[in-house]
Formats: C-alpha cells, structure tokens, sequence
C-alpha cells in the first residue's frame, strides 16, 4: 500500500483524479446512511486523508473542496427525513478549517515518512557499501598477514642458512668420501669392510633427508593436520634445526619429563613453534646465555584452568627458557598482539608469538608468558593430553634387504628429466626382470605411449618440464585406463600433497628412496588389478 501511494505521487494528475474518485464515493456512502448519522462530514474525513496521501497538499485540499460543495448541495433534501443541523455556513467554514489542518498533518506525516524511508535506504545502501568495503579490506589484510607469515618462515630459514650449509658440506663429505673409498678399494680388488663404508654414507644420506624433509615441511604452506605425536621425539629430531638457530654463543639444555604423555598436534606446526621461539630466546641473548627446553606432565585443577581458560584435566607442557634481557610488563602485555615486535626495523615481522597463540587454541591448548626484565623469559606451551600410539620415527637403515626370489614381469616406463635418477632406476628394475622405458620429459613420455609399447606403470617425477607429472598421467590414464601410476618427488608427502593428485589409487615416493624399496612396491603395484582390469593381461 505504502509503495503504491508513493508511485501516485509521482504522477500530478493521479492524485487530483483520487481526490475526486475519494469524494464522490464518500457523497454517495454519505447519501446511503444519511437516514442513521446526522454529522454532515462524516464520511469526507478518510477521503480528505486518503487523496493527502496520494497527492499531497493540492489533491487534499481539492476533496476539501468538494466535500464542502458536495454537502452544501446534496445534504439539505435529508430535512425531509427529519435530519436537521446548525446554520450551514458556519459549519461549512469550520470543516474548512479543519480539513486543511488535517491535509497539512497528513501531509507533513507522509513527507516525514518518505524522508525516513529514503534515509532507510541510503543507510543501507552504506551499509552494503561499509561492508563490501570490509570485506575487501579483511581479504587484503588476510593475504598480507599471510604474506608476513612466510616472511617470518623465510625469516627463520635466514637464520638456519648459515648453519645448514655448513651441515650439509659435513653431510655431503661423509658421502662423497665413503664412495671415494669404495672405489679405491675396488680399484685395489680389496673388498674387506666394504659394508661398514657402505653403511656410513647411507647414514649420512638418511640425516641429509631428514633434513631437507624438515625444511620443506617448515617452508610449506598447509592447515593444521594433528597425528599422535610424542613431543620428546619431535624435540630431539630437531636438535640438528635448534643447534644451527642458536648459534655458537647459546649453551642449549635438553629437560625432557620421563614417560611424557602423547598429544594430539600437527607435528610440523609444532617444530615451527619451537624453532621461532629458540630464535626469539637466541636473540634475547646477544652475548650469550642458556636455553633450555623442557617437557613435563601436569594436571590443572579448575582454577588454574580457568585462569589459562583451558578446561580442567592432564596436559603436556613444552617450555623454552632462556636468560635473555626478558621484557617489561608493558611488553609482555602486548607479546602475543600481530604485527607488534621490539626488534628493529627489517628484523622481525611481530607474528611469531601470535602465530604461536593461535595454532595453541586450534589444538586445544595455550600459551603462557613469564619474564622478568635482566632475569629472562620463559614461554610454556599447553597441549592436550592424547592417550595413543605415536608412528616411531624412522631410522637410518644399515643395510640393503636382500634381493627378491621372483623375477619382475611387465613393462615400466620412467619419466624424469634427472638422467641420473633414471638410469638409477632403471637399472634396478632391469636387474628385477622388468622391460624399462626412459623419457626425459612428457613428451617423450607420451610418443611412447602412443607408439604401442606394452607400458604396465608409469613412474614419473611430479615436476616435468612442459607438463607437470599429474597432468602427463591424466593424459596417459585417458588413453590407457588401466595403467598403474608411481609419483615420485621432491617434497615430503602429506594429505596436501596426495589431494593434489588425479587418481586416488596413485603411488607416492618421496625422494630420495631406498632403491631397495623400490622392487617391492612396483611388483605390489603390477599385482594389485585396477578395477576393471583383467590381472590374467599382467
């Protein structure tokens, strides 16, 4: 009703043709009741304000008018019917009067509420706006936190860069000279403690791997992803990272509780947790000091949960102290708010402590701060306990499994653009029975797959040049449904990493592999008949 009162306004004529519909209807009802109500104006009052409020001050004023004239005519005849009213002038004069007051009330009500409703829908088309702007503002304030967190990764790995160089020369020369020495000795035709060389360089190998698995997961980008972890065992798979973050000058000290409880945490997110604060507490100890970790069991009874706002019950605590300069109550207020940081400029982000703050409440737990300024600090990291079986850690493998019995039948075809790696390969499998293809690229990869050439599995590097791994094995599956795929790559594997893939019933290898390893899983591959597959064609 409201929206069509405000179209008739719009249009002049509308509202003079109300006003007059209005007051012939009101004469005609006034005639059909004149014999019950003596009030000559009775039934003019709704169509003075109803043509108001179609038209306005004009249209109002008109069926004023008119009602005026209409009673004036038509209203004396009701005499005969024994309905008699005052002189007709005088309370012709008065209804005047009081119907322009009501078309101006009227009217003044009516522009009252257009103006609100038009000042409704401004407000709301800023509201709207406010909050478009909001959202893109939040958007670009998400990219740049998200930004500066890899800023505080990178700046982490700066830290580690040094160290890490001089790690990997030590591990590099443990390899390089075992294979120096093997092949003097076979040069010699010595072949005594060939084993115990053999094993130096693959220990040397596995701790490299160990390595570079770390610093990849630490440097990739992934939501929280917990396993039952047993944090001891994280921490003293970290002591090669912590030892290089520290430097020289910082004594480090290891406290781990006895029969410490297992958490439920992502492992990776944790090391970087700990990493960022042993560089914090590296850096409160410019000349020097102690850092020390400790793990520890603890129960929190109602108080002190509620005062660390954790529900009540058994937790496993992480905490890293140190003997730094420590912060002043001012600081320490403002430890855990984002971008805020007491280093120079160019030499911190200020997301440290609130990336640590927040992955502890998505795991369940907290962080609490303690610091005397001179004294040090210490941070403490609550976690849930988690009663489950955590994976062992994997350990160097001193010696090769000895060779299968069977020989390998089929055809595997090997893309990567590391000849190294393929001839590797290659020469395993060959060794195993198995009809091997090479292919530097995915091209090459596909003319071979096209030519004919009975390919059983596909083993190709996730990263080729031209065409990725993935995309090369969408191509390949589309014109041999039943062809197995092994990936094999570089980075560490991980939920991530195998969503990313096109077939769920694709294999991962991270390299580098044992090529012992290798064997086993592409003969476990061949016998496994994808659905649809005749296992007879194998």
């Amino acid at each position: 009703m409201y929206n069509l009162l405000l179209r008739l306004r719009k249009c002049a004529w509308a509202g003079y043709s109300v006003a007059a519909c209005t007051s012939l209807l009101a004469l005609a009802l006034r005639l059909a009741i004149g014999h019950l109500v003596s009030a000559p104006y009775f039934t003019f009052i709704p169509a003075i304000i109803l043509s108001t409020l179609a038209g306005g001050f004009g249209p109002g004023l008109l069926c004023s008018a008119l009602s005026a004239a209409f009673v004036l005519h038509f209203l004396p005849p009701l005499a005969n019917h024994g309905i008699h009213w005052p002189n007709p002038l005088m309370v012709t004069l008065l209804f005047l009067v009081i119907a322009s007051l009501i078309v101006t009330l009227t009217e003044f009500s009516m522009r009252a509420n257009i103006r609100f409703a038009r000042a409704t829908e401004q407000l709301q088309a800023a509201n709207e706006m406010l909050e478009a702007r909001i959202a893109a503002r939040t958007e670009e304030l998400l990219e740049t936190e998200e930004q500066l967190r890899q800023a505080r990764k990178m700046e982490a790995l700066g830290h580690l860069t040094g160290g890490i160089a001089h790690d990997f020369s030590n591990l590099l020369t443990g390899i390089t000279g075992s294979l120096d020495v093997l092949q003097l000795k076979l040069q010699d035709g010595r072949l005594d403690n060939l084993d115990r060389h053999i094993a130096t360089a693959r220990r040397a190998t596995h701790r490299a791997t160990r390595l570079t698995q770390r610093l990849l997961a630490f440097s990739r980008n992934h939501p929280l992803e917990p396993h039952v972890t047993d944090i001891n065992a994280l921490i003293a798979g970290m002591e090669e990272l912590i030892v290089q973050a520290i430097g020289p000058a910082v004594v480090r000290q290891l406290e781990p509780a006895p029969d410490l409880h297992t958490t439920l945490v992502d492992p990776h997110q944790l090391e970087h947790a700990l990493l960022n604060l042993c560089i914090n507490a590296s850096d409160a100890m410019l000349k020097g000091g102690t850092l020390t970790i400790t793990t520890d069991n603890t129960t929190l009874s109602p108080p002190q949960a509620a005062e660390l706002d954790l529900p009540p019950g058994e937790y496993v605590t992480l905490t890293v102290t140190d003997t730094g300069t420590g912060m002043t109550p001012e600081v320490l207020a403002r430890a855990f708010h984002p971008f805020f940081t007491t280093k120079p400029a160019g030499k911190g982000t200020g997301l440290g402590l609130s990336m640590l703050y927040g992955f502890a409440r998505q795991s369940g737990g907290h962080v609490d701060i303690h610091s005397v300024p001179g004294e040090g600090t210490a941070v403490t990291l609550y976690l849930p306990r988690h009663d489950g079986a955590t994976e062992p850690l994997p350990g160097a493998e001193s010696a090769l499994p000895p060779p299968p019995q069977h020989e390998g039948r089929g055809c595997v075809l090997i893309a990567d653009d590391e000849a190294s790696i393929r001839e590797l390969v290659a020469e395993v499998l060959r060794d195993r029975g198995y009809t091997v293809e090479q292919a530097g690229d995915a091209r090459a990869a596909l003319e071979i797959l096209r030519s004919g050439t009975p390919v059983n599995l596909l083993i190709t590097d996730l990263r080729l040049p031209g065409m990725s791994g993935q995309e090369l094995a969408a191509a390949a599956r589309a014109t041999r449904p039943c062809l197995k795929i092994l990936f094999i790559t570089g980075y560490a594997e991980s939920p991530a990493l195998r969503a990313a893939l096109p077939f769920p019933d694709a294999h991962i290898l991270a390299k580098p592999f044992s090529m012992a390893a290798l064997p086993p899983l592409v003969a476990g591959m061949l016998a496994t008949p994808i659905l649809g597959e005749n296992p007879a064609a194998l």
